[in-house]
């Protein structure tokens, strides 16, 4: 993949081109694709959606971004992984409110205790992760791009457009508040 490539077709959807994201996604489709397993790697076992199916939902939701300000290749990732968390966090939602007679039909507490407790840690995470935004959007950002997006340091810095330093030192420090919130929680 040429990162010219990609960073001239960024500058056509920026533009307003239609055409350029359907000829970015083969460009892309094995990093995304990689994000998508890393947003799955502590999803309960038997997920319904999968890597490929993820990165589908997320092109869906990729198609609708038409206020976006592509930059480069990093920020363009670093929100198919905000986008990617999104669609895990609402169907964990959807998960929790079926086990709890969400018009659903009946199940037995085997089946309820498949999985329903890593949705709820799911949605605790991004409770206390809309917690620490309220107080520090930058580190909230940091958390999102390095846990759900998988990004490197340097990658972080790049898309948020910060220094590695910054980012390695907001991330120690999120993690460390992070793991307090939902512990106490």
């Amino acid at each position: 993949m040429s990162q010219h490539d990609v960073t001239l077709l960024l500058g056509e959807m920026k533009r307003g081109n239609g055409e350029a994201l359907p000829k970015l996604i083969p460009l892309v489709y094995k990093e995304l694709r990689r994000l998508a397993a890393h947003c799955l790697r502590d999803e309960r076992a038997g997920h319904t959606l999968q890597p490929t199916a993820l990165v589908h939902e997320a092109y869906l939701r990729l198609v609708d971004q038409t206020r976006a300000e592509w930059q480069n290749r990093a920020q363009f990732m670093a929100v198919a992984a905000q986008l990617m968390r999104r669609i895990l966090v609402d169907y964990a939602r959807q998960r929790i409110a079926a086990k709890r007679g969400g018009g659903a039909p009946a199940v037995t507490l085997p089946e309820v205790a498949g999985g329903l407790e890593q949705s709820e840690e799911m949605l605790a995470v991004d409770e206390a992760l809309a917690r620490l935004a309220e107080l520090d959007a930058q580190q909230a950002r940091i958390v999102e791009l390095r846990y759900f997006g998988g990004l490197t340091v340097e990658e972080t810095a790049a898309a948020m457009e910060i220094s590695p330093r910054t980012v390695k030192r907001d991330w120690a420090m999120a993690k460390s508040w992070l793991k307090l919130e939902i512990t106490s929680g």
